[in-house]
C-alpha cells in the first residue's frame, strides 16, 4: 500500500506541474490565434496629435539608493520628445544615501532648463514603492501617469506612443515591452533576458489579444490616473503593488493594453544575490495577491476561460514547492519501481518527467526569440540552462511561496542597480546550503536511474543536479567575492560600503561615461 500511495503522490505532483507546462503551451496557441489583434495594438493610439492636442504627463521616478543609476535615468527623461510645458518630472526619493544629493541637484538642474522637475522625499518607506506612489499621486498635475524604475533608458518616442490611447475613456492602463541593457553579459543575464521576453512577448501578447486580465508590470507603463483612483489606488499589503491594482482596476472595468512594439530597455541584475531578492519579491508577492483577490476572481462576472487564466496567472510560483517535492519523491519511486527489463513502464514513469516540461517551454521561448526577430535556436541552446536556472532557484522561492501564504506585505527588498559600480549596492547572501543538499540528492537520483533503468529520468536529475549547484557555486563565489572586496574598502557615513576614495560625483561621472 505504501509503494502505491507513493507512486499516486509521484504521478499527482507530476499532473499538477503538467498543468503549467501545458498552460504555456496554450499561450503560444492564443498568440497565434491573435495575431492580428496583437499587431494592430499601436493602431488604436491613432495619428500622432499636434503638440497643441497632447495631454499633460506626469513621469513618476520611485527610487531608492539608485546613486550610479538615477542621473542617467533622469537625463533620458528630460531628452524623451515631448512638449516641456505637458511633461512633469516627479523623482520619488527614498534614499538614505549620497542618491538624495545627486537627485536633488540633477532636479534644480531640469528646473533651471526650465522642466517641470519636483524632487519629493519621504522621512520614512512607509508602503515602500506603493507608499511613494501613493504619497506622491495627490502631487501630480497631469491625467496621465508614466511611471519608470531606476534602472530604466527610456526612448524618446515613449509618451507620444502611448497618450494616444487615452482617448478612448474606457481605457486605464498601456505597458510597453521591456529590452535588456545588458543581455549579453553573462550566462545568467542570457537566461534573464529569454525568461522575461517570454512573460513580455508570449504572456502578456496572448491575454491581451485573448481579452485576459494581464498585469503593468511595475515600470515601463503609463497609467489613466482616474483608473488608479477608481480602483482604490497603490496599496501595500502585497510586494506587487503593481499586479494588485493591476487586477482591481480591471474588475473595476478599464481596459489595458500591451504595446510590444515600444521598448523600454533596462537592466538585468548581474549577480545571484540581486536576481533572487527580486525573484524572491515576485514570488511572495505574486501568492499575496493571489490570496487577495482570487476568490474576488473566481465571484466576478466574468467567462470560465478569463477565471481559468487569471488562476494560472496568479499562481504559477506554486511550480516551484512541487518541483522541490517532485525532488524528494524521485528517489523512493527510482528506488521502488524496477523497469530495467520494461520499456513501457519506463515510458510510463519517465516521459512526463521531460516531454511535458520540454514541449511547452520550447514552444515558449521559441515564440518568444521569433517574435524577435531572433534565431528560434538560440531558445533551444539555452533551454537546458534555463531549466538549470529553474530548478536552482526552486528552494529559495520554495520559502517566498510559504512566507507570502503565511503573511501580508513584509519588507521590499529593492532589486539592486549596477550602473556604474556592480559592487555599491548588494542583496543579501545566505548559505546555499538547500542548494547543496538537492544538488547531492538529485544527482544521487541520476546515479540510481541510470542502474535501474530510468534512462529517460536520468538527465533530468543531472540537469536539476547542475541547476542546484550552479546557483549554490555562484552564491559562495559572490559571497567570497564580497570578502575580498570588502578588505579593500572603508565603510561611508551612510553606513553602506563605497570603493575607497571614490566620491558620489565621481561615481556619477563613471555612470555617464559609460
Amino acid at each position: 500500500m505504501a509503494d502505491i500511495a507513493l507512486i499516486v503522490v509521484y504521478f499527482v505532483v507530476l499532473a499538477a506541474l503538467s498543468s503549467y507546462g501545458f498552460h504555456r503551451l496554450h499561450l503560444v496557441l492564443l498568440c497565434r490565434r491573435h495575431e492580428e489583434k496583437i499587431s494592430a495594438a499601436g493602431e488604436h493610439a491613432g495619428a500622432p496629435k499636434p503638440d497643441a492636442e497632447l495631454p499633460r504627463v506626469t513621469v513618476q521616478l520611485p527610487i531608492f539608493n539608485e546613486s550610479t543609476v538615477v542621473q542617467r535615468l533622469l537625463r533620458r527623461v528630460a531628452a524623451m520628445d515631448y512638449p516641456r510645458d505637458k511633461m512633469e518630472i516627479q523623482v520619488l526619493d527614498d534614499s538614505t544615501d549620497e542618491t538624495c544629493a545627486i537627485a536633488r541637484r540633477e532636479v534644480e538642474r531640469l528646473r533651471a532648463e526650465g522642466y517641470d522637475a519636483t524632487y519629493i522625499h519621504r522621512v520614512d518607506r512607509t508602503g515602500y514603492k506603493a507608499g511613494a506612489l501613493a504619497h506622491a499621486l495627490p502631487k501630480a498635475k497631469g491625467d496621465l501617469i508614466a511611471i519608470f524604475d531606476a534602472d530604466f533608458v527610456p526612448n524618446s518616442d515613449f509618451l507620444r506612443s502611448c497618450v494616444g490611447h487615452f482617448d478612448d475613456e474606457k481605457v486605464g492602463m498601456v505597458q510597453a515591452r521591456w529590452a535588456h541593457l545588458n543581455r549579453e553579459a553573462s550566462l545568467l543575464t542570457r537566461i534573464q533576458a529569454l525568461m522575461l521576453d517570454g512573460h513580455h512577448i508570449v504572456e502578456n501578447r496572448a491575454r491581451y489579444g485573448a481579452g485576459f486580465y494581464f498585469n503593468f508590470s511595475g515600470t515601463g507603463g503609463m497609467w489613466r490616473r482616474e483608473a488608479i483612483d477608481s480602483a482604490g489606488g497603490w496599496q501595500h499589503d502585497t510586494l506587487t503593488e503593481d499586479l494588485d491594482l493591476s487586477y482591481r482596476a480591471q474588475l473595476a472595468g478599464w481596459k489595458f493594453i500591451y504595446r510590444p512594439d515600444v521598448i523600454s530597455p533596462a537592466e538585468l541584475p548581474e549577480d545571484i544575490s540581486a536576481l533572487r531578492a527580486q525573484q524572491y519579491r515576485w514570488a511572495k508577492g505574486t501568492v499575496q495577491t493571489a490570496r487577495k483577490l482570487l476568490a474576488r476572481l473566481m465571484k466576478a462576472p466574468l467567462s470560465r476561460a478569463q477565471r481559468v487564466e487569471a488562476f494560472f496567472h496568479l499562481t504559477p510560483h506554486f511550480a516551484y514547492p512541487l518541483m522541490i517535492l517532485l525532488c524528494l519523491l524521485l528517489l523512493p519511486v527510482l528506488l521502488t519501481v524496477d523497469v530495467t527489463h520494461d520499456v513501457k513502464t519506463a515510458l510510463l514513469f519517465d516521459a512526463p518527467l521531460c516531454m511535458a516540461p520540454i514541449s511547452s517551454l520550447a514552444a515558449f521561448y521559441m515564440l518568444a526569440e521569433s517574435a524577435q526577430g531572433r534565431s528560434r535556436w538560440g531558445a533551444l541552446k539555452l533551454l537546458p540552462a534555463l531549466v538549470a536556472l529553474g530548478a536552482g532557484i526552486a528552494p529559495h522561492l520554495t520559502k517566498a511561496v510559504h512566507d507570502g501564504l503565511r503573511t501580508s506585505a513584509g519588507e521590499f527588498v529593492r532589486t539592486p542597480k549596477r550602473g556604474s559600480d556592480r559592487w555599491r549596492y548588494r542583496a543579501k547572501l545566505d548559505l546555499p546550503m538547500a542548494e547543496m543538499f538537492f544538488s547531492l540528492l538529485t544527482g544521487a537520483c541520476a546515479v540510481i536511474a541510470v542502474v535501474r533503468g530510468h534512462y529517460f529520468a536520468a538527465p533530468f536529475a543531472v540537469l536539476f543536479s547542475l541547476g542546484y549547484g550552479y546557483i549554490a557555486a555562484l552564491v559562495l563565489a559572490e559571497a567570497f567575492g564580497r570578502r575580498q572586496r570588502d578588505a579593500r574598502e572603508v565603510p561611508a557615513v551612510s553606513g553602506t560600503r563605497v570603493k575607497a576614495g571614490v566620491t558620489p560625483d565621481e561615481v556619477v561621472a563613471t555612470d555617464l561615461a559609460a
